[in-house]
Order: structure tokens, then sequence, then C-alpha cells
């Protein structure tokens, strides 16, 4: 049955089965499951309440980790998302950046299984997720410091984190939630807005999943001169991440699209190869210059806490990738874009991405709340779904997670298509005329930006005849006036 948010169902509790309280659910109260109606859970010995706000010590999930500032980052080659197994993101399977496992410490104790302590912080965490865990709750305690554990954990919350704000911001549709399985293993939970008061459609989704490689995706690997040992044409492989693309109805409300993921494979001989990949990129379908700033301000900030050379490279990265060659010109404003992370090490790449996942909400939601409410004509909705049009056609046509995932057999079709908006239109031969801001946004489509500036950069300007320098700061959007005369790029 699938769940409405902010709405009861008769089922009781997912964890009733584990000793849960059996409670009926309910967004209101999101206590196991995110669901309890505020009942004495008695697997956790405590009563379940609803979750903080996004940021506060009870949403933040995996809490603060130290972070890595020295190391050399890697990424290379592009790889499609998983959604070409399971309909997130199936670049992975092209890819393969070969490295080791971070080495076990000797004389480190295998964790104890049902410590009150580790059974109430898991029923905690798992308290404010939008359904069960796709692994089961007795094996992620079984490996609380696995990368697949604490992966898993981190998409769940960043799925829920993302859900509920999004449902505080349109107070209007609910989220259907629908939990489901794979049968060569594994499974998902896809969460759908559509037609809703400040959304047309938005999706978050996770997938985890495992098995073994196809003969296609394997192929694929190959091609690019990847050598994978393989045991009797066998491949095992665990893939797992989140997924979303948010369509608003204002067209002065920008289209938001994140995916997070993380892939292992295990080769004949044990040796097992690993890699995070994701990104998190913005689709306006008018330029609004103080909009594009905090958007990439917001991942800079977040970059910039494990290295200041991540942003440039995989904002360079996010342009390069999101390129409509048909048409000469980018899918949106970018973002950022990465792919087979795998150094300096496992746990350094998973902290960089749990602060990526982390600057999802602050980065759009503001947003959303700027420009849901503003008004527009019916020539500038008509823009809107002009543009959803090459949206789609990026979507179908260059992205690789879901080509592979629409010619992979055994895909999960609703998910891969989850990303395509509901309403989106074409027009013979369609051109916006000079000077107007549909044409202001194809110039910033066609030739990518620089939108944030480091702080106290000087720069100089002559002025008049006189040759008067003027000296400034700036860390403002990259199009200046000065005595009549439009400046680019000034940093």
């Amino acid at each position: 049955m699938a769940l409405q948010l902010g709405r009861l169902s008769a089922a009781p509790c997912w964890r009733a089965a584990r000793g849960g309280c059996g409670g009926p659910r309910a967004w209101s109260h999101r206590g196991c499951e995110g669901l309890c109606a505020g009942s004495p859970c008695s697997a956790a010995g405590r009563i379940c309440r609803p979750p903080g706000p996004v940021g506060t010590e009870q949403s933040r999930g995996l809490g603060h980790v130290p972070t890595a500032r020295g190391g050399t980052w890697q990424g290379t080659g592009l790889a499609a998302a998983l959604a070409g197994v399971v309909g997130l993101a199936a670049a992975a399977f092209g890819h393969v950046q070969r490295a080791e496992m971070v080495p076990k410490s000797s004389g480190t104790r295998e964790p104890s299984l049902g410590r009150p302590e580790e059974e109430d912080e898991l029923a905690r965490r798992c308290s404010c997720f939008m359904a069960a865990p796709v692994t089961d709750l007795g094996e992620l305690r079984r490996r609380p410091a696995d990368m697949k554990t604490k992966m898993e954990l981190l998409i769940l919350e960043t799925q829920a984190q993302v859900c509920q704000a999004l449902a505080q911001v349109d107070g209007g549709a609910s989220f259907s939630v629908d939990r489901w399985e794979r049968k060569e293993g594994g499974g998902g939970i896809s969460c759908v807005l559509q037609d809703g008061r400040v959304f047309e459609k938005a999706g978050v989704s996770i997938s985890v999943v495992h098995g073994n490689l196809s003969e296609e995706a394997a192929k694929q690997m190959r091609s690019r001169g990847k050598v994978l040992k393989t045991k009797d044409g066998k491949l095992p492989f665990c893939a797992m991440g989140v997924s979303s693309v948010i369509h608003p109805k204002n067209p002065h409300a920008p289209t938001i699209h994140f995916n997070y993921r993380y892939f292992e494979v295990e080769e004949a001989d044990g040796n097992k190869q690993w890699w995070f990949g994701g990104g998190c990129d913005l689709t306006p379908t008018y330029l609004n210059q103080e909009d594009a700033v905090h958007f990439h301000r917001t991942l800079k900030e977040a970059c910039d806490q494990h290295g200041s050379d991540l942003y440039p490279k995989f904002k360079k990265w996010c342009d390069d990738y999101f390129f409509i060659a048909h048409r000469g010109e980018r899918r949106g404003i970018g973002g950022i874009f990465f792919d087979d992370l795998d150094s300096p090490s496992k746990e350094e790449v998973f902290c960089f991405v749990q602060s990526c996942a982390k600057a999802v909400v602050p980065s759009y939601i503001p947003l959303v709340k700027k420009h849901c409410n503003d008004s527009f004509t019916p020539q500038e909705k008509l823009w809107q779904q002009l543009r959803r049009g090459r949206y789609v056609e990026f979507n179908l046509l260059y992205d690789r997670g879901t080509k592979f995932g629409l010619f992979t057999p055994g895909s999960r079709i609703e998910s891969i298509l989850m990303s395509l908006p509901l309403t989106a239109r074409w027009e013979y031969m369609h051109s916006p005329s000079e000077n107007s801001k549909e044409a202001e946004i194809l110039e910033v489509l066609r030739h990518p930006r620089d939108w944030v500036y480091k702080k106290s950069v000087t720069r100089k300007i002559l002025k008049d005849r006189e040759n008067e320098v003027i000296e400034f700061s700036m860390y403002s959007p990259p199009t200046f006036f000065l005595r009549g005369v439009q400046w680019h790029n000034l940093g």
C-alpha cells in the first residue's frame, strides 16, 4: 500500500514484527518508519517523536565526521548512473576505477549485536526514514562500520530530509511512498509527489541493489579499458544511491536534480574495487543571478570543507556533462558533478559526499520559497514548457544511466523515468526575441559562467580619461555595470 503523507494508514508500524510499537502510521508523527503515531516503541524503549527540522541534531543523521583537507582527489572517466540496473543511475557500470579497500586494522573487535545503545541509535535514525531500510536491520547492526551500511543510512536520511522539506513547502499534495524489491537482489524506495500546490512533480528515490553484473554491463566496463577478473563469467557487485528531480509549477522557480551513489565490484581473487559518484545541478527557466550565486555558493561551501580545488573542478565537469549537443546548449546553469572518486580514502570520500548531500536542502528550498508565489504570464508558462522539452531531450538521448536502464532487461522503468516532468512542449522553429528574458537564459546555457568568487579578490578598472584606478572587492554575480559599460566574468 502506498503511504500518503499526512494521512493515517491502517497498516501497523513496520517495526511491529521486530517488537516495535505496532501503532498506526502517520507522517505528522513520524516514529518507526518515520510514522509511529506517538506510541511507545518497545524496541527502542522510548516514545517515538516526530523529527526536528532539517539541520537540527535530531535530523542530522550521521552527525559530525572530521573532514579531510589533505590528499589528492581523483575523478577519472564519466560513469552513467545506477539507473541502468534499478532506475537510479547506471553509469557506474560504465567505469571502474581500480582502488584498494581500506585495510582493516588488526585487533579490532567485532561489534556486539543488540547492545542497548546501538539498538537505540539505529532505531532513532530509522525513525526518520520514509520506509524501512532495504537491508534487514539485523544485518545493519552486524556491520555498523561497513561503508555499505553507512551509505544506505545516508541516502535514506537524505531522502527523508528532502521529502520533509518539499512537503512543508508544497502544503498540498502528498508523497506516495513505493517500496519495491528487485528479484535479482535488493530493492528501493521511490517517493513521488505529483500535481501539488507548488510542485508539478517531485521524485526522490533510493535504491540498494546487489547481485552479478550483466554481461552488457561488464562489456561496457571492458570497452573503456577496465580489466576485471571474473569467476565463471560473473562479477558480484553492490550499488546504492539516492536520486531526485524536482519540477516546480511556477516558471520562476527552478528545477533541481541531485544524485549521490556508491558502487562496489568484487573480482575473482576477492579484490574489491569501489568508488563514489554524484552531483547536484540547477535548471532555471529564467535567469535570476541572485539565485544562481546562492546555489553555487552553497555547493562551493560544501566542497571547500574538503579541498578548495574540488568546486571549480566539479563545476566544470558538470557544465561539460549536461550538454545537449544537437542544441548547442547546456541543460541548466550547472552545479557540481563527479564520478569514480576513490581517493584519498573511502572514509574521506564518504565525508565529502555526506557534505554535498546535506547541502541540497539549503541550496534549493530558499529559491522555491522565494518564487513559488511569483506572478507569471501565459508566455512565461509556455517558455517553461519548451525548456522542459529540452530536459526530456537530454535525459532520453544523452544521459547514460537512462539509456542503459531502458535497454537493460529487468530494470525498473518507473524509477528510470521518474526524472521526466509531468508536462513538456515542443514547437516547430521556436526562437525567442532578441534582448528578451528568454534570450538571456539561452546565452548563459550556451556560454557557462562562473557564479562564485573568492572573498577579498581585488580587481582594477580604468576610469574615464584620467586612467584613475578604482579597486574593489566582490563576492557577487559575474555581470556588473559601470558607467553604462557591461563587464562580464571579472573573476
